[in-house]
């Protein structure tokens, strides 16, 4: 390693993970596996090295009988129709055709075996696509704008920053051994399409007047991140020009190996590092290390959309459109994402984007074939004009695949959906979000109503249940949402959510969404309507 792991001076404080760390760089697990494990077999993995295949983007997949789940790194979502069809081919060879789009615009595959990996790892570096490092304790996927380079709402294209920075980082032995997982978001879009809140690094758009003359920038965010203990990122007291971005990521990344947790894996994000120390005492550090900054701009970030982009809208570029499709709970098949790369081929420019709300954005589509894209047979599952449910409902893995989850999710989500669009007549939009575990992989406590999935007693054993929060939001006025008591079974939850919803449509005033009606009402009187809710229904 060319620096020195400083917290390693004293391994007796260290966990059990960090010391396996020190004795093999998780990057070097990827070799491993093309040399030894692929061709031994999945018999020959030992546990530390298993443990290290998250740097290489793959996780056992439930239940650890030798098949695996992969990760995908899409740098701010955006793939071109060569990468979707790599894809395809690789989901129709090792994955039963299956495809997800995670909540940071990744592609995720399921039932891989580990001799499989290396021809995966091959295919998808000829494309420019890399799985290394989409998991593990070093810096993930870097999540942005998926209309960079097409938005109308954004101060700049950040395309080639979210590109440098990612290639600095990736494979880099400097910056692979840190002490949890770490996210960045770089984003210029004005209603904060890359969630800057809930990473641990996020760049937000913002101007600022530097000798007389106005700076398109950015401000930086540290120390967010949701699991079982969220915590929405504080905003530093510096303005940073596009050509900074690097710089201040690479000290913020800094600081946090060097200085961040490494005793507990439960308390090891930066954003623990961050509540300890406080903003202005990180800012000196980051100060220290990287030099003199200039001090706040003006914030341009004006309100928060989710990343929902469903529907038809003009480009930036005139004469152009992009249309943004519903992919029901983030799944799809092979065969639609070749469906959806040969269209961005016939006429657009050959680019497909994902979302942060586990969408899919088809670019560049001249207005006059816009009429001709949405008759495509591809569009009637994969819907531009989704119902309303259906377009608002993010789910997590979930135990189908996933060895935290607690419980069945995607399906189970999918199913609420179709209920609430069937049974709740509703004119706005409310935000759904199942997670199976507290590792809240579908970012419950950002949602209007999220529900996280545990266990109840019955007289028949155990069954799947929900604990339900509402009221979440980013952007101007970020919150989290407000957990309510009373659990909820499974098969409950559609008409429980679909009562909750109906309180919600019988009593707000006219245009007041959602999180408008739980900032005026309050937490205590969803619980009230929750309470008898639930004694009605015992």
């Amino acid at each position: 390693m060319a620096y020195q792991p400083i917290w390693a001076q004293d391994t007796s404080k260290l966990n059990k993970m960090e010391l396996v760390k020190l004795q093999k760089d998780g990057l070097d697990v990827i070799r491993t596996i093309i040399e030894k494990y692929a061709l031994e077999g999945y018999d020959s993995i030992p546990e530390d090295d298993m443990n290290l295949f998250k740097w290489a983007g793959v996780y056992q997949q439930k239940p650890k009988d030798g098949h695996f789940m992969m990760r995908v790194r899409i740098n701010s979502g955006v793939l071109s129709s060569a990468q979707a069809r790599a894809i395809a081919g690789i989901a129709e060879d090792y994955g039963r055709n299956l495809i997800d789009v995670t909540t940071r615009q990744a592609i995720q595959f399921h039932w891989l075996t580990v001799e499989s990996l290396p021809d995966i790892f091959k295919r998808l570096e000829e494309v420019g696509l890399y799985s290394y490092e989409a998991c593990g304790d070093c810096p993930r996927t870097i999540v942005g704008n998926p209309l960079a380079g097409i938005d109308p709402d954004e101060l700049m294209d950040t395309t080639a920053l979210v590109n440098e920075v990612n290639d600095f980082f990736l494979m880099n032995k400097d910056f692979s051994n840190l002490p949890r997982k770490y996210k960045m978001s770089i984003s210029s879009n004005v209603y904060n399409s890359a969630h800057a809140e809930i990473n641990c690094l996020g760049f937000t758009p913002a101007v600022k007047v530097i000798d007389g003359e106005e700076v398109l920038g950015f401000h930086a965010w540290v120390g967010g991140g949701l699991s079982a203990k969220p915590h929405l990122a504080k905003q530093l007291d510096l303005f940073v020009r596009p050509e900074e971005v690097l710089k201040v990521a690479t000290g913020v990344t800094v600081i946090f190996r060097d200085f961040g947790y490494r005793e507990k894996r439960h308390h090891a994000r930066l954003k623990f590092l961050v509540a300890d120390w406080g903003p202005e005492k990180f800012l000196e550090k980051l100060i220290e290390l990287i030099g003199p900054m200039p001090t706040r701009g003006d914030e341009k970030v004006a309100g928060w959309t989710a990343a929902y982009f469903d529907g038809v809208h003009p480009q930036k570029q005139e004469g152009y459109s992009y249309i943004g499709l519903n992919v029901p709970v983030g799944r799809l098949n092979a065969e639609e994402l070749r469906e959806l790369a040969r269209i961005s081929d016939q006429y657009g420019q050959g680019t497909i984007r994902t979302t942060m709300s586990q969408n899919i954005i088809l670019s560049d589509i001249p207005n006059d074939r816009v009429d001709d894209v949405l008759q495509e047979t591809v569009l009637q599952r994969l819907t531009p004009f989704p119902k309303r449910f259906m377009s608002r409902t993010v789910s997590c893995t979930g135990n189908e695949f996933c060895n935290l989850a607690i419980v069945e999710t995607k399906e189970r989500a999918r199913r609420v959906a179709e209920y609430l669009d069937a049974n709740v007549d509703l004119d706005e939009e409310v935000r759904i979000h199942f997670i199976g575990c507290p590792n809240a992989c579908g970012q419950k406590q950002i949602a209007d109503i999220g529900l996280q999935g545990t266990l109840v007693k019955t007289p028949d054993g155990p069954v799947d249940a929900f604990d339900i929060a509402v009221g979440g939001i980013l952007g101007p006025g970020a919150q989290f949402n407000t957990g309510l008591k009373g659990r909820v079974k499974g098969d409950d939850v559609g008409p429980v959510l679909a009562e909750l919803i109906r309180f919600y449509k019988e009593n707000r005033s006219p245009e007041e969404t959602f999180h408008q009606f739980f900032l005026r009402v309050g937490a205590p009187a969803f619980q009230e309507k929750l309470t008898e809710i639930l004694t009605v229904a015992s």
